[in-house]
């Protein structure tokens, strides 16, 4: 029980995580935290698209991230990031969020370190109603820009960064909430 206690003292120093007794380590739980400084928006913007997004927090103490994807000027894709201190993932297999989405298909990414170019991804597709998303890191594939690249899954061994993306090749408004990200 010391070692338990002592390694999740050392996440929590390390990260900003805290593992639980069940062996789950929470990325973010708003519930329990009324900040979203370390979160930012970035959009298709970047590339010279139009689309517009923002990450607040509501009444129920939820992340909410919002907006609209515009076509226009190239564009197509609204995101939010989320950086933080190197997490070990060694003994994690799936990332679980439990979230209420709008009926469309989100993308999740995460980075091994911040700086890479490359982001492994997966989809989850949201029912409009309080679910569980979980999905396997090691189903994780690589990609730039949109392009799989041709290296190995996500290894599992760290994450520094986690996105969500919208981009469905549609001009669209979205709401997505979040009440918490987990790895177990």
């Amino acid at each position: 029980m010391f070692g338990v206690v002592r390694v999740s003292a050392v996440l929590i120093l390390l990260t900003g995580c805290v593992m639980n007794a069940c062996g789950q380590i929470t990325i973010c739980d708003f519930s329990k935290s009324n900040s979203l400084l370390d979160w930012t928006i970035i959009n298709d913007g970047v590339m010279g698209g139009l689309s517009e997004s923002d990450i607040k927090l509501n009444e129920d103490n939820n992340a909410v991230f919002f907006g609209v994807v515009s076509l226009k000027n190239n564009g197509g894709f609204a995101s939010v990031r989320h950086q933080f201190k190197p997490l070990d993932v060694h003994a994690s297999a799936l990332l679980i969020l439990s979230l209420k989405g709008d009926g469309k298909r989100y993308q999740i990414r995460v980075k091994a370190n911040s700086g890479d170019r490359h982001s492994y991804i997966n989809y989850f597709e949201t029912t409009g109603e309080w679910q569980t998303v979980e999905i396997s890191l090691s189903d994780m594939y690589p990609t730039f820009r949109g392009r799989r690249l041709n290296m190995p899954n996500f290894s599992g061994e760290r994450i520094e960064e986690l996105s969500i993306l919208i981009a469905n090749k549609s001009a669209e408004v979205f709401r997505l909430e979040l009440e918490s990200i987990k790895l177990k």
